[in-house]
């Protein structure tokens, strides 16, 4: 039979603008790391101001605020300090650590608790004497307010003790679990138990339970894996602390439990979000988040409306085709991992075929549970809704109950969609209008009425509905497609080892990849031969192409220069081409062509140079707007066409004025070497005059060269903008050459008249002119 699942998103382009800001607000988190540090030294300050703790050891509870020196003006803090922790319960007040160290040089308000007494013998120590039921209560309410152990001395939380603080709720089978001694005070758990009066009943039944010793018990855990494992076998009546009873299986089936069907909302203090579309002259609202929602806006609401009702509210222009981009996305996700056949119901939905799938994921319920949970995880809000027809899960999703899962048993359908709208049936607007005259306002109403006059005065559309959404009549969808890897593969019933052999093979699959290519409408950018030995040992080659490509000859050539790579051992069992990168690539003209005088085509040597040298050492060097040299260049692959900054100017900007084209940053006016070295070298026994003369002479790698010709200075600023230490650096570059004709491109740091522009030292930037 089959089952359908309709997944509604009723906020899909709101949750879509959240995910976007969230990835922003991190790419700006991470990027912003570095103006944090460079706050470093003024908290060095602050802290040396504001902390008396020594050696710069930062913020410590009760440092400052202990002080009880004149004039301080800390006294009300400490009064306040010492009113909230004597208004906290006596099990929640702060502990010694927490209040402060009285060890510094401060005058504490809890000079009473010594760090002395932490050597000594506690008070109290949970397990030991005191232990008497009420008594421990009334020993300590008569404790001094400061002198009352903290939360963390009366127990530990990692045991299931019955302190009279916080009782621990029951088990599951109504049992309380004993007391046990503490680790900290020396004993291994069990060994030193003592057991409270009123639970002796509990523990004969607690130890008549099947005891499940889990695998690896390891050590003990209020040793924090620094004492040896528990020794097995504890005292008669006693339970270990992982001899529980429960078995593995209940103990996960508690723990993880499956019944959170809520959906993702908006954030209590989100403010109201609108996404709004332009239809004419007229400005309405696409999509509203649930806080506008709230304020009354709705889709189709008039901006100028909307922001009549709510003054502050943040309106974003909607982008219904990246909306749907996304959704194809997921929808491919979907087909990939989920289901084999997925389909887009409209700009909010997606249909998901369950029939024979459910089962992989534990039942209908928990995929739809599972598919909420991956949603929710990036903060989209979906529900779903699962029948026999699209219709009625598309239905119950958007006109149901309010659950985020509904789950129709087959062939229930009719029944639950009964008592639904009749808009649930995706009729048209003025159907919808016309059945409203006529008071039919469920479906059930409109399934009830006689077909052949419906059919008479509303057309055939209203009945499909009803028919395709009772299952009476097929409705078919369009699932989607998920990209796959072009690939042809040819096996053989004998090894081949031959060169020839493995050039006729690879011929015939040269031919089918191209045609499998061209029925794509890709062109291959990167392509892998993988030869399978009979030893398992592949051997592998990796083509790749300057520009997109299916010209089969081509590729062939490329192939068997490399031939000599492929090493067959004891023979090949099959041989497979498979694309790793595709790039559309369809039908061309060649009228163009044909007229105009033929353009050579580099694409063919740039491939033979790449898949001989290596990608890496060929590229193109693009220009990049910048002064300082080693900025005003990158590397590109060589056919990718040159990149133009295109900024967006207003109207009324002045720049529309000037119509001149724009300066190439590489400039006739600003001559550059022929050769840059990738990072300046500095060069030794320099002679120049100050503060703008060229150098008569230096060393540069051991060789001292003396200059007879010389140009300069050019000076280039730092760019201040990107880094504080630029805002004075300045380079002044001289073009010189020496006796021996050679070219040099030499620079000096700093204008030499003022220190902070650089320390006068020289470097050598490029060779040639």
């Amino acid at each position: 039979m089959k089952r359908v699942a309709s997944l509604y998103l009723p906020s899909w382009s709101i949750d879509r603008l959240r995910r976007i800001e969230r990835r922003a607000a991190r790419s700006a988190e991470a990027d912003g790391r570095g103006a944090f540090a460079a706050l470093g030294a003024d908290a060095a300050v602050e802290r040396a101001q504001q902390c008396s703790v020594p050696r710069g050891g930062g913020w410590r509870p009760g440092a400052r605020w202990a002080r009880t020196d004149p004039g301080s003006g800390l006294a009300e803090t400490r009064d306040q300090v010492e009113a909230a922790v004597a208004a906290l319960p006596a099990h929640r007040r702060p502990a010694q650590r927490e209040l402060g160290r009285t060890s510094e040089a401060v005058t504490a308000p809890y000079r009473e608790l010594s760090r002395r007494t932490e050597g000594a013998q506690p008070l109290f120590r949970p397990g030991t004497r005191g232990w008497q039921g009420e008594d421990l209560q009334h020993t300590v309410d008569a404790l001094p307010a400061h002198r009352r152990p903290s939360l963390q001395e009366l127990s530990r939380k990692t045991e299931l003790v019955d302190h009279p603080f916080r009782p621990m709720p029951a088990d599951e089978s109504g049992l309380v679990a004993p007391r046990r001694r503490s680790a900290r005070d020396g004993h291994r758990g069990e060994a030193g138990y003592v057991a409270p009066p009123h639970v002796a009943q509990s523990l004969k039944q607690l130890a008549a339970l099947p005891g499940v010793q889990f695998p690896g018990e390891g050590p003990h855990p209020d040793d924090h894996g620094k004492r040896a494992p528990t020794i097995p076998g504890p005292a008669p009546g006693q339970g270990r602390f992982f001899q529980t009873g429960r078995t593995l299986g209940s103990v996960v089936a508690r723990v993880c439990v499956d019944t959170d069907d809520r959906a993702p909302g908006a954030a209590a203090d989100e403010p109201p979000l609108v996404t709004v579309e332009r239809s004419g002259t007229r400005v309405t609202i696409a999509a509203a988040n649930a806080a506008a929602g709230a304020l009354g806006i709705a889709p189709g609401t008039a901006l100028t409306m909307a922001r009549a009702q709510v003054p502050g509210l943040d309106v974003r222009e909607a982008a219904p085709a990246r909306d749907a981009a996304d959704l194809a996305a997921l929808a491919t996700l979907l087909a990939r991992r989920w289901a084999p056949t997925v389909a887009i119901s409209d700009a909010d939905g997606l249909f998901v075929d369950l029939t024979g799938v459910a089962h992989l994921h534990g039942g209908e319920a928990r995929f739809c549970r599972r598919l909420l949970r991956l949603l929710a995880r990036h903060g989209i809000a979906a529900r779903v809704a699962v029948a026999d027809t699209a219709g009625a899960a598309w239905a119950l999703a958007r006109f149901g109950a309010h659950d985020a899962v509904q789950v129709v048993a087959p062939g229930g359908q009719a029944a639950a969609l009964a008592r639904l709208p009749v808009a649930a049936l995706r009729l048209a607007p003025p159907a919808l209008e016309l059945l409203a005259r006529l008071g039919i306002d469920a479906i059930g109403q409109l399934s009830d009425l006689p077909r052949a006059p419906l059919v008479r005065r509303f057309g055939r559309a209203i009945a499909d509905r009803i028919d395709q959404a009772l299952g009476h009549a097929p409705e078919p969808f369009e699932p989607i497609v998920p990209p796959t890897r072009i690939a042809v593969e040819q096996r053989f019933v004998e090894p081949i080892a031959t060169p020839e052999a493995i050039e006729h093979w690879l011929r015939e699959l040269m031919a089918r990849l191209a045609t499998a290519l061209a029925k794509a409408g890709q062109g291959a950018r990167v392509v892998e031969m993988i030869a399978a030995r009979v030893d398992g040992v592949p051997q592998r080659l990796r083509l790749g192409f300057a520009r997109a490509t299916r010209d089969a000859a081509h590729m062939l050539r490329l192939t068997l220069r490399r031939i000599e790579e492929i090493e067959p051992g004891y023979g090949i069992d099959a041989i497979a081409l498979l694309v790793h990168r595709a790039d559309p690539l369809g039908a061309e003209t060649l009228a163009p062509a044909l007229a105009d005088e033929a353009v050579p085509d580099l694409a063919p040597l740039i491939d033979a140079l790449v898949n001989r040298i290596g990608a890496d050492r060929l590229w193109r060097v693009m220009p990049v707007e910048s002064d300082v040299p080693e900025r005003s260049w990158m590397r590109t692959a060589p056919l990718d066409p040159p990149r133009r900054e295109v900024r967006a100017l207003r109207h009324d900007d002045v720049r529309h004025l000037d119509a001149r084209a724009p300066d190439h940053p590489w400039h006739p006016r600003w001559p550059r070497p022929v050769l840059l070295l990738r990072r300046p070298e500095r060069i030794d026994h320099v002679l120049a005059e100050l503060p703008d003369q060229p150098p008569r002479r230096f060393t540069w790698r051991g060789i001292t060269h003396r200059i007879v010709h010389a140009e300069g200075p050019e000076r280039i600023a730092g760019e201040w903008w990107r880094r504080a230490p630029e805002r004075l650096a300045v380079r002044d570059y001289f073009r010189v050459e020496d006796e021996a004709g050679q070219r040099f491109w030499l620079f000096r740091r700093g204008d030499g008249l003022r220190g902070e522009t650089g320390d006068l030292s020289w470097f050598l930037h490029g060779l040639g002119n």
